[in-house]
Order: structure tokens, then sequence, then C-alpha cells
């Protein structure tokens, strides 16, 4: 078993989010992938092993097993093109079937994913008004065109969409803080957003479930994002751009495609770059 280090949503050779990636004939037991993943320190870390015609994979964040995490499914979909050449590869998950293809083309690495189906609902206002302590935001922040909003791609976040791109830099809690908020409602993070326009959006994303103050690229959250999007009949054309990372020094690059029907599956995408081991 050899575990790689990948970032994922890279901006060329720059930024992206690391995610460890190990490939095994069969997975670790759960309480040794808890160990790797604390041991590697990233966000989060993919496990996979083959399953019939495809791979059984699971997340491990340093302190808990997620869902689905987007950046390691790009980070692995580069992992396996790499391995096993250009293709689509089948990934069931604890909770749902997905794929992603994986293309190693010249020097770029780059990888798509098909997310889980993606739902979304009103956020409750006592839920909003905690929130908004945490991060340090008011009402009057808030993005009135995009309502705060429980959204799904795979995993589950809380939507807080602010009027200026001022706010967005100004974010910053406490993580035992946003740790006590978090686990209770079930999130596995909070995105936090800013619309330049229809269809160019940029976004950070704490993470305090995992243990991490905040993700540089987020996959699923990009997905609940463009389902949520579609939901509420926003003018997205079909498509999203999504900088992140960039108030923290790791430019990251996501690009989602939205099918019109309600729920199904998002495209999110981009480059990835192989990292020391």
């Amino acid at each position: 078993m050899t575990l790689q280090k990948i970032a994922a949503f890279s901006d060329g050779n720059t930024g992206g989010n690391p995610a460890g990636v190990l490939i095994a004939d069969a997975l670790p037991p759960a309480a040794d992938m808890q160990r790797i993943a604390a041991e590697v320190g990233f966000s989060e870390t993919a496990f996979a092993a083959p399953a019939g015609d495809g791979w059984r994979v699971r997340y491990f964040s340093p302190e808990s097993e997620v869902p689905f995490c987007g950046h390691a499914t790009i980070a692995l979909g580069a992992a396996l093109a790499l391995r096993h050449g250009n293709g689509v590869f089948a990934l069931t998950l604890n909770q749902a079937g997905i794929t992603v293809e994986g293309a190693y083309e010249g020097d770029t690495l780059s990888a798509a994913l098909q997310s889980p189906p993606t739902h979304s609902a009103p956020a409750e206002d006592a839920l909003v008004d905690e929130a908004l302590a945490v991060f340090g935001y008011a009402r009057d922040d808030l993005d009135p065109r995009l309502p705060p909003a429980r959204i799904h791609g795979g995993a589950d976040h809380l939507l807080l969409a602010l009027k200026h791109r001022e706010a967005l830099a100004a974010m910053h809690y406490a993580l035992d803080a946003g740790r006590r908020f978090m686990n209770p409602h079930g999130l596995v993070t909070v995105l936090i957003a800013w619309a330049e326009s229809p269809q160019h959006f940029h976004t950070r994303n704490p993470f305090a479930s995992g243990g991490v103050y905040e993700d540089p690229a987020t996959g699923a959250a990009t997905a609940a994002l463009a389902g949520y999007l579609r939901d509420i009949g926003w003018p997205h054309g079909g498509h999203i751009d999504v900088v992140q990372g960039e108030d923290m020094g790791m430019r990251s690059l996501l690009a989602a495609d939205i099918l019109s029907a309600p729920g199904s599956s998002i495209r999110v995408y981009g480059t990835a770059r192989l990292m020391a081991e």
C-alpha cells in the first residue's frame, strides 16, 4: 500500500486542496483508516479497493469518517488515471454510487466527478442565528437573493451567502465553537459564499466537524451549491465556476455543470497536481 498526496482543484501548479489517496487490495479496518487519516493530517484521505467492476471507497478526516468528499474523489480519479490509464471509474460509497473520470494528458492531471443526488431546504431561523453568531456575521450581511439553506450533494452543509466580498474575506471563528455548532446539527461544513456574477462564485468552507479550520477546495459543497441554485431557479445557465481558498493563500478553481432535472447529479471538475511524498 502506497499513500499518494494529491492536491485537487489546483490553480495550475499551485493551490488546490491536498488529499491523501490510499489504493489497496482490500480496505484496512476502519480504526486503521482513521489513524492513517489523522497521521496524514489533510482534511480528507480517500481509501479505495477493487469491488466488482469498480471501487469501494471510504473517506476519513483527521477526526471522523465523512460520507462523501469531492476533492478527495478528484484526487482519487487522478490517482486511478495514473495507475490504470484514462477512464471513468465506478465508485461505491457508504451511501451512494457515483463515478469519477480521471485523465492524464501531457503534464496535466484532471478529474471530474458525478455527485450523488442533490437536495436543499430553507434553513431554520434558529440555525441561521446560531451560525451567524459563530462566524461573526449579522442578518444584514446576508444576500437576500440566496437565502440560507441546508444543502446536500453527498454530504450536508449549511449555506450562508453574503452581500459583499469583504465580508467573505473577514470570516473568522473559533474551531471549538464551530465544532459545537456543526456536529449536533449534522453539518459536515458551512459553505459561505459570495456571488460575483450569476455564474461566478467565491466561497469559503469551515470544516470544524472534521477538526479542520477551513478547506481550500470542497467539491461536495460545490455540488450541493449547484443543486441549490437549480432548486431556487437561479440563472446559472447550466454552469458555475467557483474560486475557493483565495483568502487562505491556496487559490483553488472548481467548475460544475448543472442539468435541469431536479435533484440530478452535478458534474464537478478541475485539475490536480502531485505533491511530494
